[in-house]
């Protein structure tokens, strides 16, 4: 059943898309009709623009994608939220973690949202390759997650899978679309050679998983090294 305002009873629907679009390095054009037939409402970009021009390539992107610019870009180090018009934002922050010698910085991108009836915050991030130093960017990442209140959607590419530390550290407490959907057996990367799922979803335990995706298509292995995550979810509503 619907509401007047085409919610779901008990709840009001969300579509998110976590995607690690590897720099906008390969088929952009692909990368623009995966996005734009998925019509999610947020989109949780890893490897989004991060160095010179940084703000007018991002809003390029989100354009190409039928989206806007909710926060991120180089203050998250290159971990850009966007939304569609639906998506009100209220306030942005930003978190990078420590620099490891001889590493690339990594860091996060947070926005706190409404949409009608119902408000949440979304946080992005891109954990580093080193399994020495992601841990302990899981646990700063975490600790920012904790301090929220509003339901909280998380997207990130953790670069390891379920049975890694830092993933077990960023999913405690937090529900993981693809185990609530009986879909954690897809493969979120690489498009090449599909062997492990490194990318996720993590909503509050507040919040309805409805469906849960793995985008694997001729165009998503043109657009990316990695596959589109799609998570439908029904927010619960505000009083």
């Amino acid at each position: 059943m619907t509401g007047p305002d085409g919610s779901r009873t008990g709840g009001v629907p969300l579509r998110v898309l976590s995607y690690n679009v590897h720099g906008q390095r390969d088929d952009t054009a692909a990368l623009a009709a995966v996005v734009r037939a998925a019509a999610p409402d947020v989109v949780v970009v890893q490897e989004g623009p991060r160095r010179f021009r940084w703000r007018q390539k991002s809003a390029w992107l989100a354009e190409s994608l039928g989206m806007v610019v909710a926060g991120g870009g180089l203050p998250a180090l290159g971990n850009l939220l966007l939304t569609n018009l639906r998506v009100r934002v209220t306030r942005t922050w930003s978190q990078r973690y420590p620099l490891t010698p001889g590493r690339h910085l990594r860091g996060a991108a947070y926005a706190e949202c409404a949409v009608p009836g119902a408000r949440f915050v979304v946080a992005g991030s891109h954990l580093s390759t080193d399994p020495a130093e992601r841990p302990g960017q899981a646990v700063l990442f975490k600790q920012e997650l904790d301090a929220v209140r509003l339901p909280l959607i998380v997207g990130a590419d953790l670069n390891e899978n379920e049975g890694g530390a830092a993933w077990r550290t960023v999913a405690d407490g937090l529900t993981d679309t693809a185990v609530a959907a009986d879909r954690a057996d897809r493969f979120t990367y690489s498009c090449g050679d599909p062997r492990t799922r490194i990318d996720g979803i993590f909503v509050d335990p507040r919040i309805t998983v409805v469906d849960y995706d793995v985008r694997d298509t001729p165009q998503t292995r043109r657009a990316s090294d990695h596959f589109p995550v799609l998570a439908d979810l029904l927010l619960p509503a505000t009083d």
